[in-house]
């Protein structure tokens, strides 16, 4: 059974910033970048992904 991926929307919504924000966080290396999904080449944010992010931000 495949995890659930958030998409950059849901992402940002879970964190508490916006989109251009976490655009901004990843081109400027504060966060790894997520995986893209091979079909349409977006970007999908794990359960996993998430917690470190809030890890990162101070908000776990």
């Amino acid at each position: 059974m495949k995890g659930k991926f958030y998409n950059t929307k849901e992402a940002a919504q879970l964190l508490g910033i916006s989109k251009q924000t976490l655009f901004r966080y990843e081109k400027k290396k504060i966060f790894p970048p997520p995986r893209r999904n091979p079909i349409n080449n977006r970007r999908e944010y794990t359960q996993q992904d998430i917690l470190r992010l809030k890890k990162i931000l101070g908000r776990a």
